[in-house]
């Protein structure tokens, strides 16, 4: 990512012990808070900083007919597992189309034509403004009906593939990415499914397939993608993002811990004591990855592996340790002048067809006035 240094965060920062008892112990009647309008590098004490993540409370309410944002955007990233119904997509985008982009990054993606099923899910509301596509990895971005195409002074398309043989079994690996200009508005989204876990000679069970040895892999493939998309015929002159979100299957696992006690903590609602053993955010925190991004909260739990059909975690041989592979994460340059505030992130449950959960984050942005 950009070798950038990390946001000063205008907080008190506690020792690591007072961290751990912040994050990840959950207080009832906790009152909700509102993320003020401010720029990144000056969120208040709603953000806790992870190296280079800087993670973000969602305030859960977006008065999108009165909204005084320039642009709101809904973000939905799903691993598909190679199934899809009808029912299914119309639970992806949800009955409330109040936002003006839909951003849809799709993996393991079956042989179906899943643009003309999300269109006719958004008939009413949204048209198809741009899409990338590489065999099962597919990124989808939707306007407003009314004048939206107007808005659109630029959209390009990329992809990047990264390793193994995945597209023959629909599993392809890498990265698709638009870059649009909209209202304005400067943005790259990048949908990305990166590698898994390789078999293992560990003795120990759940060493078999911990996906630890991969880490530095996937660190690379971040890296990789995000010096390669766009970079053909670039222009040194041009203008520069202003806002990067990374959607997808990051395969980033929880570590450290065995399957039970994770799952033991899961059932009990301490979900939130599985993000220290995050190698997303541990990567993070060394500096390989990220840095200067902004996520949401994980309050939500890990939405990998099911038992397809279920709600029920991995029963196979395997019994994985349920993990949050599915991330969005996103960026807002200081240069930029735009502030952002993040009014959901979360996963939809009630789809089932998968072995993942998709994850959804809406985000509004507005320009600072000088």
């Amino acid at each position: 990512m950009e070798a950038e240094g990390i946001r000063n965060l205008a907080i008190k920062i506690p020792r690591k012990w007072e961290i751990s008892s912040m994050l990840f112990i959950p207080v009832k009647g906790t009152p909700r808070f509102k993320l003020k309008r401010r720029p990144v590098g000056s969120m208040n004490d709603l953000a806790t900083n992870h190296g280079g993540i800087t993670t973000v409370r969602a305030d859960y309410h977006c008065d999108f007919s009165a909204s005084s944002s320039d642009l709101c955007v809904c973000i939905v990233t799903w691993n598909m597992n190679g199934q899809v119904s009808y029912e299914d997509i119309e639970q992806l985008v949800g009955s409330n189309h109040e936002f003006d982009l839909l951003v849809v990054g799709l993996q393991e993606v079956p042989r179906t034509n899943i643009s003309r099923l999300l269109q006719a899910a958004l008939i009413e509301t949204h048209i198809l403004l741009g899409k990338a596509i590489m065999q099962s990895l597919q990124l989808y971005v939707f306007g407003p009906k009314m004048n939206s195409q107007l808005f659109v002074n630029e959209l390009k398309v990329d992809k990047y593939g990264v390793g193994g043989f995945g597209g023959l079994i629909r599993r392809k690996k890498g990265a698709v990415a638009i870059n649009i200009v909209y209202k304005g508005i400067r943005m790259l989204f990048i949908c990305c499914h990166l590698s898994g876990s390789r078999p293992s000679l560990s003795p120990r069970p759940h060493e078999a397939h911990s996906h630890a040895g991969n880490v530095e892999e996937r660190n690379w493939q971040c890296r990789k993608i995000s010096g390669s998309l766009f970079s053909k015929n670039k222009n040194p002159y041009g203008r520069p993002v202003q806002v990067t979100v990374w959607l997808g299957d990051l395969n980033y696992r929880v570590h450290g811990i065995d399957t039970h006690p994770a799952r033991n903590l899961i059932d009990k609602n301490l979900h939130r004591l599985l993000t220290r053993n995050d190698q997303l955010l541990q990567e993070a925190d060394r500096g390989q990855i990220f840095r200067g991004y902004c996520e949401g909260t994980l309050s939500f739990k890990p939405t990998y592996k099911y038992n397809i059909g279920s709600s029920n975690y991995d029963t196979s041989y395997k019994v994985r340790v349920p993990s949050w592979t599915d991330r969005i994460l996103f960026k807002i340059e200081e240069s930029s002048k735009m502030s952002e505030k993040l009014h959901s992130y979360q996963s939809i449950e009630r789809i089932c067809s998968s072995d993942h959960k998709p994850v959804k984050a809406h985000l509004c942005l507005q320009a600072i006035k000088q």
